[in-house]
């Protein structure tokens, strides 16, 4: 398949250009037409000359996301099921005028998207690997649920919907290294998304060497850890990375990682009832998050058809927060939007292509 044009940066799109015997200034133009008019198709690129949309037509395909299902309401969290050119779905979902979740104030609209259909990366907790991992998205298919959203939440040309990116749907995003970083620096470029660095959050389950790299990125992107598990032994059972990469590595990338940025980096903790909600978990983790000045968002587990684990009651979590807070961790409990739109990641495509199945 031919290489999709949202996959292209202004610096490839001029050399292409150049070697048409193009004018620059169509590159502009062109754009124009994708990221700020948000266009569906080369014929709606109207100041383009025809000949140039046939060359384009040509040598680059033009792929839009397919909605197949929206759970949730216009001025509350939204989860959307997207259908790929293959067939295969992804996920992603708007959360809207919420309380910051990663960025200094509060965000109007964060959007989590997906980098890969399916994960590899076995977290028994996540419905996105259930059905184990079947490809990586592209750039313009991660890029791609940002422009989608867009459009369908706005009609005609206007300002950008999405303030913060989140990735951390569908998929270990530093698995998929290259196509994330080509997609972001797209979203990122003023020609493109418009969207600040620092406003743009990578979640990964800890692949060491991975946030090592990400460390020499010129881009300020903030840095987000799913660790679940503050100890070796309750990471270990959760989370099959950390035999790979044990804490002691992660915490040693970590702080790479921050040496280089300066930044405040996020742990995420899934909270899931009798696994590592228990008060002594607390200590570890308070040490940890201490040590690499990280921020602790506190998560309950949403119920996963298929999988045991359950949501710790209410005065749990309460309580797991107020020890943390004790110990002088900035640490927050998101009281879960989505929690009734199929919220854990991955499970909107699972349930659906169950059903797909028994239609069959």
């Amino acid at each position: 398949m031919p290489t999709d044009i949202q996959s292209l940066t202004r610096e490839e799109l001029e050399l292409q250009f150049k070697n048409w015997g193009q004018p620059v200034y169509r590159v502009k133009q062109l754009l124009e037409w994708l990221y700020v008019r948000r266009a569906t198709n080369w014929d709606a690129m109207t100041n383009l000359p025809k000949n140039l949309r046939d060359q384009l037509r040509e040598n680059f395909s033009f792929r839009q996301l397919e909605l197949v299902r929206k759970q949730g309401s216009q001025d509350t969290t939204q989860k959307f099921l997207w259908k790929l050119s293959d067939g295969q779905f992804i996920e992603s979902v708007l959360i809207p005028a919420n309380p910051a979740l990663y960025g200094d104030a509060s965000d109007r609209h964060t959007l989590c998207i997906s980098t890969q259909v399916g994960c590899a990366y076995g977290c028994k907790f996540c419905a996105s690997g259930l059905d184990g991992w079947k490809r990586n998205l592209s750039p313009d298919e991660i890029s791609g649920q940002v422009l989608a959203v867009e459009r369908l939440r706005h009609s005609e040309i206007a300002p950008r919907l999405i303030d913060n990116i989140v990735v951390m749907g569908m998929g270990e995003p530093l698995a998929n290294y290259d196509n994330l970083l080509k997609a972001l620096k797209i979203l990122n470029a003023p020609w493109g998304g418009g969207i600040g660095a620092r406003k743009i959050t990578i979640s990964t389950s800890g692949l060491a060497p991975q946030i090592r790299r990400l460390a020499g990125e010129p881009l300020q992107f903030r840095l987000a850890i799913s660790l679940h598990g503050a100890t070796d032994d309750v990471r270990g059972k959760i989370m099959p990375v950390n035999k790979k990469y044990p804490l002691f590595e992660l915490a040693a990338a970590c702080r790479e990682y921050q040496d280089k940025k300066g930044r405040m980096i996020t742990f995420e903790y899934i909270l899931i009832a009798g696994v590592n909600d228990s008060l002594g978990q607390t200590k570890p983790l308070a040490a940890l998050a201490k040590k690499l000045f990280a921020k602790v968002n506190l998560i309950p587990c949403n119920k996963v058809e298929g999988l045991p684990w359950e949501r710790p009651s209410e005065r749990v979590c309460e309580n797991f927060l107020a020890a943390l807070q004790k110990q002088k961790v900035a640490a927050t409990l998101r009281r879960e939007k989505g929690h009734d739109i199929d919220a854990a990641c991955g499970q909107l495509r699972l349930k659906t292509e169950r059903e797909m199945r028994m239609e069959k």
